[in-house]
């Protein structure tokens, strides 16, 4: 089933355009996942396992590498924005 998500970030410190723009090139490394970036969010589109592995991983290594963050989603199954 494709899954289509659309997420912001809103990290919880000083600098966070760099974060959000750090957690967008790390989100185009992924295989498998589609990206489409807005000014207010992103698009991500693929399979849906592939993007829920992909989210999972991206919001440890996000708390990891940048700290405390929230993030804002919608997720629309069956529908490919892509």
């Amino acid at each position: 089933m494709i899954l289509t998500v659309e997420l912001s970030m809103y990290p919880l410190q000083e600098g966070y355009s760099d974060l959000v723009l750090d957690f967008i090139r790390e989100l185009n490394t992924r295989p498998g996942l589609h990206c489409n970036t807005s000014a207010t969010s992103t698009l991500i589109v693929g399979e849906y396992d592939v993007v829920m592995q992909g989210l999972t991983e991206l919001f440890a290594w996000s708390n990891k590498t940048h700290g405390k963050a929230v993030f804002v989603a919608k997720f629309i199954p069956d529908f490919d924005a892509a």
